[in-house]
């Protein structure tokens, strides 16, 4: 099935279910109630654009901007090997967040065989790196994509104790919690790198 008779499809329905409302808008879904929902208070869904078909290119499409992760010098990544790369974030308002990336431009679905026997053992790695932080919960893997052509796999520590921080919430919470102080921040990026020195897999 092509992507637009998804997209017209799914478009159908959400104006067949807003239909008695005059503004088009779905109603809140259940998850507004669950504890790990950020927000309360009065809220709306927002109104569904229509599709943008073809959609615009990614940053490191070939036919969109330059790759910014092709970019980055190995002196702004917190561990580098002959194949992955270790990227920070700027400060979140979680303990940690990091990118791992393969240095050469792949997106998933063209990874190279020799890269994918090692991913297994990279996202072990990485999260090993930060569960060997004080006070960590739990590590959130997720990778999305829409924004990048490059593969970044997104490493999120929850902080043990804040179940409110749990689970697909969590890339939410990481945006609204007041980011972690500078200092603090570099302090805990230098504890992954070093773990990750020392971690040969």
């Amino acid at each position: 099935m092509a992507q637009s008779s998804f997209a017209e499809r799914i478009l159908a329905d959400v104006r067949e279910q807003s239909a008695p409302s005059s503004d088009g808008r779905l109603s809140l879904p259940d998850m507004s109630d669950w504890d790990i929902f950020p927000f309360e208070g009065d809220f709306q869904v927002k109104a569904l654009n229509d599709a943008v078909l073809p959609e615009p290119p990614r940053d490191g499409d070939p036919d969109g901007p330059p790759c910014s992760s092709c970019a980055r010098p190995d002196e702004d990544c917190l561990w580098v090997d002959e194949r992955w790369r270790l990227m920070a974030t700027d400060p979140v308002g979680l303990p940690a967040a990091v990118l791992l990336i393969p240095r050469a431009h792949h997106d998933l679905a063209d990874l190279p065989a020799d890269l994918v026997r090692d991913l297994g053992g990279m996202l072990l790695r990485v999260e090993r790196a930060l569960l060997g932080l004080d006070g960590i919960g739990r590590v959130h893997i997720n990778r999305w994509g829409d924004g990048g052509a490059h593969l970044h796999w997104w490493f999120l520590a929850r902080p043990e104790g804040l179940l409110q921080l749990m689970g697909s919430f969590s890339s939410l919470w990481m945006d609204v919690l007041p980011p972690r102080p500078q200092e603090e921040w570099d302090e805990t990026m230098a504890r992954i790198a070093a773990s990750m020195l020392t971690d040969d897999g």
